[in-house]
C-alpha cells in the first residue's frame, strides 16, 4: 500500500458538502489533514458547526479552523447584481431547505481550532514537508486570502481541485454558479495562483444526478453513511421539488463529493480540457465561468490555467460512493 494523499477540505456545510466529508474520512487512501469552514450556503456559524457534527458522526477528530464569513469585497460593494435565487420555499407551512440552518446530527462536544483557516493555511503551508491536496466545494475566500498573505505556500500545494463554475450550466443567476458568484474576486485569485487547478463544474455534477431509488441502493448499505447519504438525497429532492414544482424530473446532484472523488480517482470526469478560465467580477456577468474559446486571444500572456471537466461518469461516480459508505 503506498502512502496516503494529504487533503484538505474546504467546505461550507452543507448538505453536499456533508457527503464530501464523509467520503473524504471513509477513504482508505487520503489522510484528511485538516477541514476549513467558509460562509456560503449558510452563515458561518452554521457551516461550522455542520461540519464539526458530521466529523463527531464518524468519531473522526480531525481539525476544524473556522475560515471567512464574508467575501473578500463583494458584500461592501452595493453596486454587484444581488442574489437572484434561493434554496428555501414554504409549503403548505412547511419550510423546505436544500441546505437546513443545521444538519439532523447531534450537536458537536467540540469546537474548531483557534487558528483561522486562513492562517492555518499558510502555517501548514510553509512547513509541508510534502505538496498537499485542497479540494476547496465553497467559496474560495480561504484559500485567496491565504495567499494574498503568503503566495509562495503555491509551491506546497501539489493541486486545487474546486467544485464550482460552470460553462453551460448556472444555479445562483443566468450566467453564475454558486460558489463562484458568492465571491467572484476570490475565484479569480485562486484560479491565476499558478497551482495546477482542476475545475469540477456544475456542467459535470448535474451528469451525477442522484435519484429517489440511488438514495434507496445507499440506504441498503445499513451504514451510518449509506442511511446519511440517503436522508440527504431525499432531503434535497423534495426541496427542489418544493421549490421548482413545474420540473418535470426530480433528482439532485452532490455536487462537492464529486470533486473529492476526482481527486483521488479523474476517471469518474468526462471530457476534462486544459482551457484558459476567468471570473465575472461585474453587472451581470458577476461570477461568471468565462471560457475563452478564440485561440486569437491564448498567448503567452493569456495562457490556459484550469482543467475543465466538461462532463461526469454517474455510474462510476456512484459505485465509488457506494464503496465507500459500505464501510
Amino acid at each position: 500500500m503506498g502512502e496516503k494523499t494529504k487533503i484538505i477540505l474546504d467546505v461550507d456545510t452543507g448538505t453536499d458538502d456533508a457527503v464530501a466529508i464523509m467520503a473524504a474520512v471513509k477513504h482508505p487512501d487520503i489522510d484528511l489533514v485538516a477541514v476549513c469552514s467558509v460562509a456560503g450556503n449558510k452563515p458561518l456559524v452554521n457551516t461550522t458547526e455542520n461540519s464539526l457534527r458530521v466529523l463527531q458522526a464518524l468519531g473522526s477528530d480531525v481539525p476544524v479552523y473556522r475560515g471567512c464569513a464574508q467575501p473578500l469585497v463583494k458584500s461592501i460593494t452595493p453596486t454587484r447584481i444581488p442574489d437572484h435565487g434561493g434554496t428555501m420555499t414554504i409549503v403548505d407551512g412547511k419550510e423546505y431547505h436544500v441546505h437546513p440552518e443545521y444538519l439532523d446530527l447531534p450537536a458537536s462536544k467540540r469546537s474548531f481550532e483557534e487558528l483561522p483557516a486562513p492562517m492555518f493555511y499558510v502555517d501548514y503551508l510553509r512547513k509541508a514537508k510534502e505538496p498537499v491536496t485542497i479540494v476547496a466545494v465553497g467559496p474560495l475566500t480561504n484559500l485567496a486570502v491565504a495567499l494574498l498573505m503568503d503566495h509562495d505556500i503555491v509551491r506546497n500545494i501539489s493541486r486545487i481541485v474546486i467544485m464550482g463554475g460552470g460553462d453551460r450550466c448556472a444555479n445562483r443567476t443566468p450566467v453564475a454558479e454558486f460558489n463562484i458568484w458568492a465571491d467572484p474576486d476570490a475565484a479569480q485569485w485562486v484560479i491565476h495562483c499558478g497551482a495546477d487547478i482542476l475545475m469540477v463544474p456544475l456542467d459535470a455534477t448535474v451528469c451525477t444526478a442522484f435519484t429517489k431509488e440511488d438514495a434507496e441502493d445507499f440506504r441498503r448499505l445499513d451504514t451510518f453513511c449509506g442511511r446519511f447519504c440517503a436522508d440527504l438525497i431525499d432531503l434535497r429532492i423534495d426541496a427542489d421539488r418544493a421549490i421548482n414544482p413545474t420540473c418535470p424530473d426530480y433528482n439532485t446532484a452532490i455536487h462537492d463529493a464529486l470533486a473529492l472523488v476526482a481527486a483521488m480517482d479523474e476517471s469518474v470526469l468526462r471530457d476534462v480540457e486544459q482551457v484558459r478560465c476567468d471570473i465575472g467580477l461585474a453587472d451581470f456577468a458577476e461570477g461568471a465561468t468565462l471560457i475563452t474559446r478564440s485561440k486569437e486571444f491564448l498567448t503567452d500572456e493569456f495562457e490556459k490555467n484550469v482543467r475543465f471537466a466538461f462532463s461526469a461518469d454517474k455510474e462510476r461516480y456512484k459505485a465509488e460512493l457506494m464503496r465507500l459508505f459500505a464501510m
